[in-house]
């Protein structure tokens, strides 16, 4: 069954270690999201990517900032 698309935060990074540390420290966190494979509308260092609901925004860049994690681009996409 295909998932309708949806409105979501994508956060992309350069290496798949700062994409595990925002998992770690997201979850730490309670922030809801998950990661996923790069969508294929961008392009990004590593092949991963953290998606979680739009309004989730201000809460996940307070934990990157904590946690010190380097991100490509914080973006809104229909995936």
């Amino acid at each position: 069954m295909l998932r309708k698309p949806q409105l979501r935060l994508v956060v992309t990074f350069p290496t798949t270690a700062e994409a595990l540390k925002t998992e770690q420290a997201a979850r730490a966190q309670g922030v809801e999201g998950r990661l996923i494979p790069v969508p294929r509308q961008i392009s990004a260092g590593c092949g991963l990517a953290w998606s979680g609901p739009p309004e989730t925004e201000p809460a996940l860049r307070a934990v990157l900032e904590r946690a010190k994690v380097e991100t490509e681009q914080v973006l809104t996409l229909t995936i």
